[in-house]
């Protein structure tokens, strides 16, 4: 009895041992957890309004420059018109100072200086006479005086008359002038501001990608800023994993990693560029037996676009070490 006693003890011990060594090996290593995350292109308008139009609906694989949504733009339309209409008025103002008065009012001022100038030689024919009757005696020196007086202002007047048909024929002032070409300039301006924010009523997709998301329906009222459609480009997919504290030294930005996912065949070549400098705690969603509760640091890893889409935002992936890697 005593000797079975002491065989049961043997093999205790024996598979004790067994047992801590077990516990005291290293466990193979399997990698890190985490799951694929999303970079969005969310686009929105930077004015508010009516959404009149969604040509796209999730799911959808758009082009660079293809039209995604539009709001209502009467007002911008109408203030785009105004601003146009100023424009040409504004122009209108520089052509008209760089002329001078029109050729009717031209015309009448010639026709005056003519009158003018034959009413100077009537009155210094007449002067002439005055003074040979002066001479002879036959009229007083102060009907000299008023032959005098008269033709004075006859050449007067034709002075007056030439100085106003040149000055009739100089375009404005150039202060005046510069004035115009300002006004001008500013009318332009404010047309520019009025078609951009027409056309900011109207968004197009900015990059090749897929509609990840539509937010609003038609008819509902979209402010300023808010996204109307998630686009997911080619290479906005990354997977995002946990690396323990004890592992952190031994990866570096620009290392090549593999990245595995039920469903999605041969590994997923993929470049470390981005390691978190704070630690946190695993995150919930990817709780294993090996990592529970665990000071973890956030990596990220980019793959090729084209091995991109073969991720999905979302998915739990697992991700280890290339071969070779550094």
């Amino acid at each position: 009895m005593k000797l079975l006693r002491w065989a049961t003890l043997a093999r205790l011990a024996a598979l004790c041992s067994v047992t801590l060594l077990g516990a005291c090996t290293k466990p193979a290593d399997t990698g890190w957890s985490g799951y694929v995350e999303g970079d969005y292109v969310y686009v929105a308008a930077p004015l508010a309004g009516r959404l009149t139009t969604l040509a796209v609906q999730r799911g959808d694989d758009v082009r660079r420059g293809a039209p995604l949504f539009a709001l209502d733009a009467d007002v911008e339309r109408a203030a785009r018109e105004q601003a146009a209409a100023q424009v040409a008025v504004a122009q209108a103002q520089v052509a008209n100072a760089d002329k001078g008065k029109r050729r009717d009012e031209l015309e009448v001022t010639q026709a005056q200086l003519a009158q003018a100038q034959a009413q100077a030689g009537l009155a210094a024919s007449a002067l002439a006479r005055q003074q040979q009757l002066v001479a002879q005696g036959f009229v007083s020196a102060a009907s000299l005086d008023d032959a005098r007086s008269a033709a004075r202002q006859t050449r007067e007047r034709v002075a007056e008359l030439t100085a106003a048909l040149r000055v009739a024929k100089l375009p404005a002032r150039s202060d005046e002038r510069k004035a115009a070409v300002a006004n001008a300039q500013a009318a332009e301006q404010a047309l520019a501001q009025a078609v951009w924010r027409e056309q900011q009523k109207t968004q197009a997709a900015p990059v090749d990608a897929r509609v990840a998301d539509t937010y609003f329906r038609v008819g509902e009222w979209v402010g300023a800023g808010q996204p109307v459609a998630a686009l997911l480009p080619p290479g906005g997919t990354k997977a995002r994993f946990f690396v323990p504290e004890s592992e952190l030294g031994a990866i570096k930005i620009g290392e090549p990693v593999l990245i595995a996912c039920d469903g999605c065949g041969a590994p997923i070549r993929a470049h470390i560029d981005f390691i978190a400098t704070n630690a946190e705690y695993t995150p919930p969603v990817i709780y294993s037996n090996t990592q529970r509760a665990r000071l973890v640091f956030m990596v990220e890893a980019h793959p090729d676009p084209r091995d991109g889409l073969r991720l999905k935002p979302g998915q739990p992936v697992d991700v280890r070490r290339a071969a070779g890697g550094g």
